[in-house]
């Protein structure tokens, strides 16, 4: 079962990608299309790397 990413996780994959200024407040709506996208593709990333990792152990 899928868990939902934390909005702490997400807000700290926005700062990787430079744009957590944007989403102050936990106002996800002044972020664009691109970089919506690109927080997504971040996040796939990081899931395929935990379960890699998890495979490993």
């Amino acid at each position: 079962m899928a868990r939902i990413m934390s909005d702490k996780t997400k807000y700290e994959l926005a700062k990787e990608l430079g744009f957590a200024h944007k989403v102050k407040d936990g106002d996800w709506g002044n972020i664009t299309t691109r970089e919506a996208g690109s927080l997504v593709k971040a996040a796939i990333a990081k899931a395929e790397e935990l379960m890699a990792q998890n495979t490993r152990q």
